[in-house]
């Protein structure tokens, strides 16, 4: 029973975090992209719809496949250890990908930075004019 009710508590805390983090990466991520977009609100929408499915896609198929491992605890303490080790766990991936996203956007909006400035301006070598002497 004890393992039951540390698997649902995991599946729950788990899931909770990921949502958390992939609303808040939606929601505050979106003016970059719109940014990176160069204002394409329905280009940066769908880009940001796209990047939280494979973010909750990741995370969840990564809190499922963990379910499995670790040692079986037999009673509370070792239940509490148990559940702070696999949770702690999805906090570290969930902390992993949220510096990945932010790379990713920052990345866009440097591109998107870079192909709005405009080249440098390379002067030209100054020739010096011959002026032939004239001869009298």
């Amino acid at each position: 029973m004890i393992m039951i009710v540390s698997h649902l508590l995991y599946l729950a805390i788990s899931l909770v975090f990921t949502v958390w983090v992939a609303r808040t990466l939606f929601k505050n991520g979106r003016i970059f992209i719109v940014d990176a977009f160069q204002g394409n609100e329905q280009l940066a929408d769908s880009i940001n719809h796209l990047l939280l499915v494979g973010f909750y896609l990741i995370n969840i198929g990564f809190v499922s496949l963990a379910l499995k491992y670790g040692d079986r605890p037999v009673n509370t303490v070792q239940s509490i250890e148990y559940l702070s080790t696999k949770v702690g766990l999805v906090l570290v991936i969930l902390g992993i990908m949220h510096f990945f996203n932010l790379g990713i956007l920052s990345r866009m909006r440097r591109k998107q930075m870079q192909s709005n400035s405009l080249p440098p301006v390379r002067s030209a070598p100054l020739k010096a004019k011959f002026i032939p002497e004239t001869v009298a």
